[in-house]
Formats: structure tokens, C-alpha cells, sequence
């Protein structure tokens, strides 16, 4: 029995260091890169930096087009990609759960989110600038970005309408309450905290892409800021892109300054659903 008690607490032990392990070798890993990216800016990141546009010198190129372009993009998605993608989850798991075209359009978002983002951007190119003829604009840009994290979103959101007890529901119909109202006033705010949080990560996925907005159309080279949605833009990953395949060396130092405003903008979308999520759990009582 003694034997029995040592060999568990022992397996247990070596269990909790392998978790450990698993935990703190990623972490290490990428404290060591991020700070290899850091010591690479020597000392590029500057206010200047982030306030002045690209320029064929390193030492006066800034990023402030892309940062623009990246906030102007992620907004237009998020206008478009939140109701389309709320909608959508709200119609597949409280108005045709258990229906047919429910599990096909189910089997089809499934696959639609592994989908390499390069797909997208050709679909983007002959849909939204071919055919509807936005051009290589902003907003074909964000079309294309609303594509691409459909799928993702409506996942998310699909998990977190899961999470509500069916005998909520059940009660609000017993009140008499409608279908609608029962989604609008009971299961919408109590799943809103984790619709919410797979909304911001599944955005935060496009801050990164570079792949469908090159073959969308968006400049690697601008000095002007977008006017409107018909205006050229380019985001913060072309610029930095840009940078990389240049062989001066004094632009790769640029290009790591534009990677940790990337990394940092992807850290405080991140953060914020997480503090998000904490505090409306806090209203859910059950």
C-alpha cells in the first residue's frame, strides 16, 4: 500500500514538472525573442517613429501610414463582422439548432476557419475589386478581412450562446416571453461576455495579416494617409514587410521597432478581452 502511495506521489510530482515545463519553455521562448527584436531597434522607436511617414532614409521613415491603416482596417471589420457574425450564431444555435441547412452551414464554417488567409485575399481580389469594383481600396481591404474572421467569430460566439442553461431559457417562455425576446433579453447579455472575447481575439487575427491584403492590393510604399474608404492604404505588417526585404540594414532595425508596435498593439486587443471578459462575468449569477 506504502508502495502504491510513493509510485503515485512520485508520478503525480514528475506529472506537475512536465506541465510546468510545457508552460514555462513557450513563455522563455518568447521572452528571449521579444527581446532580441527590442535590442535589433536600437533605439528606432521613438515618437518620431510612430508620427512620421516612410521615407527612402531609415533613419527618417516612419510607420505612422501603416498604424492609421491598421486602425482604419480593424474598425471597418469590426463594424461589419460583428453583427454579420452575432447574427449568425444567434440564427444556427437558438432559431435552427437541429435543422439540416444548421449542419451544413455549421460543416462549411468549420472548414471556412482553417483556411489559409491567402485563399481569402484571392477571393477578396475577384470579389470585392474585379467583380463589385471597390479597387484596391480600404474598404475591399476590410471586406476581405470580414471573410476572414467570419468563421472564427461565429464559432466563438456559437460557444459562449452554449454556455447558457437551457432552463433560462425554459423560464423566460414560461413567463411568456417570445423566442426573441428570450434571446434578446436573457440569453444575449449573459453570453455577451464570451461573445465578446472571441470577437476581439478573432479580430486581433487580422491585425497580423499581411498575405490577403498584398494580393487585395494594399501599397507597400505610402506617404499619405487614407481620406475615405476608396482612398490606397497598407497596414502595419506590409510596412514592416517592406522593411525586411530591404537590404540596407538600417531599415531591418525599423522593421524590428514595427514589430513590437505590432506585438503591443496584439497584446492590448488581448488584454482588453481578458479584463472584459472578467469583469461582465462578474454580472452572471447562476
Amino acid at each position: 500500500m506504502k508502495l502504491n502511495t510513493r509510485r503515485g506521489r512520485y508520478t503525480e510530482t514528475v506529472f506537475q514538472f512536465l506541465c510546468l515545463l510545457a508552460i514555462a519553455l513557450p513563455l522563455v521562448l518568447l521572452v528571449l525573442l521579444l527581446a532580441d527584436v527590442i535590442s535589433d531597434t536600437h533605439g528606432r522607436l521613438t515618437w518620431d517613429f510612430l508620427t512620421s511617414y516612410p521615407s527612402r532614409k531609415a533613419e527618417r521613415a516612419g510607420i505612422l501610414p501603416g498604424l492609421v491603416g491598421s486602425i482604419y482596417l480593424i474598425s471597418l471589420t469590426a463594424a461589419m463582422a460583428l453583427p454579420i457574425g452575432i447574427g449568425a450564431a444567434v440564427y444556427l444555435e437558438e432559431y435552427d439548432k437541429r435543422g439540416k441547412l444548421a449542419a451544413l452551414i455549421e460543416l462549411n464554417i468549420s472548414n471556412l476557419a482553417g483556411v489559409p488567409s491567402i485563399i481569402y485575399g484571392l477571393l477578396g481580389l475577384e470579389l470585392f475589386v474585379r467583380i463589385i469594383g471597390l479597387g484596391s481600396s480600404l474598404l475591399a481591404g476590410a471586406c476581405t478581412m470580414t471573410l476572414l474572421v467570419l468563421p472564427i467569430m461565429i464559432m466563438s460566439s456559437r460557444e459562449a450562446l452554449k454556455t447558457i442553461p437551457q432552463s433560462f431559457r425554459e423560464g423566460a417562455y414560461a413567463l411568456g416571453a417570445t423566442r426573441w425576446q428570450t434571446v434578446r433579453q436573457v440569453v444575449l447579455p449573459l453570453a455577451l461576455p464570451g461573445i465578446l472575447t472571441g470577437a476581439i481575439l478573432s479580430i486581433s487575427r487580422a491585425i497580423g495579416e499581411a498575405a490577403p491584403l498584398l494580393v487585395v492590393g494594399a501599397l507597400a510604399y505610402i506617404t499619405f494617409l487614407p481620406s475615405g474608404l476608396d482612398s490606397p492604404f497598407t497596414v502595419l505588417p506590409i510596412q514592416i514587410f517592406n522593411w525586411v526585404s530591404r537590404p540596407n540594414q538600417s531599415f531591418l532595425e525599423n522593421a524590428a521597432a514595427g514589430i513590437v508596435v505590432l506585438m503591443a498593439a496584439m497584446l492590448l486587443l488581448n488584454s482588453f478581452a481578458i479584463i472584459l471578459r472578467n469583469r461582465l462575468h462578474k454580472r452572471r449569477y447562476w
